[in-house]
């Protein structure tokens, strides 16, 4: 079954609404999803997803340096051709999720544009937004 991984650093606990949310439409279309904090997961569980969604909260114009480690690390394994996303949640500039699919893009892997960036607390509408993101990623990961 085709493998969806999605992590993310919330500070707040808004990045882990659109985790879940993410997760849940991907669930919808039939995929298996690992979600999970950066924290409780290892860059070679994540690397081996078909697809690949990582979530920051953006904090001083950028995303949080444990996540950004992270995102560091798995580039360096083989995600060239990959499926990826970037999302994250914000309050004053939201940075973050154009600097993940940066690095991203620059590994080879296949991002999925536009990254999906909130402000504040997600809302009804946002929250449908993420679970669409899911349903994307989802009908990608099938058509490989």
């Amino acid at each position: 079954m085709a493998k969806l991984a999605v992590v993310y650093l919330s500070t707040q606990g808004n990045t882990k609404i659109m985790a879940e949310s993410i997760s849940n439409g991907a669930k919808s279309r039939h995929v298996d999803v690992d979600v999970s904090s950066f924290y409780d997961t290892t860059v070679d569980e994540v690397a081996v997803a078909d697809a690949i969604a990582i979530g920051s909260s953006t904090f001083y114009y950028g995303m949080l340096a444990p996540i950004e480690k992270f995102v560091d690390e798995l580039v360096q394994k083989d995600v060239d051709g990959k499926i990826g996303a970037a999302f994250g949640s914000y309050g004053w500039s939201g940075e973050a999720p154009h600097m993940i699919a940066d690095k991203m893009r620059k590994a080879g892997m296949n991002v999925v544009d536009p990254v999906l960036r909130i402000q504040h607390i997600p809302n009804d509408k946002d929250i449908s937004e993420c679970e669409r993101l899911g349903k994307d990623l989802a009908e990608k990961i099938k058509k490989r």
